[in-house]
């Protein structure tokens, strides 16, 4: 047999034996996704998911690649949560998930499902702010206010958590936000006064 002819025999052994397995594979494929309960894999449609947002259903149709807080800042028109670094690094984009701080831009909104999920207009209003929002702006800890959402969650997730939290805390509680200002002196200040007063 010449060189040709086993090269040509080779890649039809190989073909015929692969297409001829596809079946089988496919089908094992199947019964471990079923055996598992996995959920269909989202294609590039949009879907309808429900989320809690501030004790309220919202109902709505997101790409699968839609972000937490592109949602929130897209359709449901819920601006105060800032997009900074789009990457998890400058926590702009902190709010709530079930009671704990996470970066909105770092979950995809089809992930959420039922949890919880506070942003800061969810936290106060404007005639009656939460005691870290009036703290922040009697100590002046606002600036450009960019990063001032996202810090304000954190502080408050911890006045809540640790009533008795030391200043040093309240830094570490902020060490991942990136503030282009310069207002953490201010920001611990607003958290410590806080902390020390009458609890909310």
């Amino acid at each position: 047999m010449s060189r040709r002819g086993f090269l040509q025999q080779s890649v039809l052994t190989t073909a015929s034996t692969t297409l001829g397995a596809l079946p089988l594979i496919a089908a094992s494929q199947e019964a471990a996704a079923a055996s598992a309960g996995a959920r269909p894999i989202a294609g590039a449609d949009r879907l309808s998911i429900a989320l809690m947002i501030n004790g309220s259903e919202r109902t709505l149709e997101v790409e699968p690649r839609a972000t937490l807080v592109e949602v929130l800042r897209g359709p449901l028109a819920l601006r105060g949560t800032k997009i900074g670094c789009n990457r998890g690094a400058c926590s702009a984009c902190t709010v709530w998930l079930d009671g704990a701080p996470v970066c909105a831009c770092m979950l995809l909104a089809v992930d959420v499902g039922h949890r919880q999920v506070t942003t800061i207009e969810g936290l106060g209003s404007p005639d009656q702010l939460h005691p870290v929002q009036a703290a922040f702006v009697e100590h002046d800890a606002v600036q450009c206010g960019f990063c001032t959402p996202g810090m304000v969650m954190s502080c408050a997730a911890l006045v809540r958590d640790r009533p008795s939290a030391t200043a040093e805390e309240v830094r570490q509680a902020i060490s991942g936000h990136l503030c282009r200002c310069g207002t953490y002196p201010h920001a611990v200040e607003a958290t410590v006064a806080v902390l020390a007063g009458p609890k909310t």
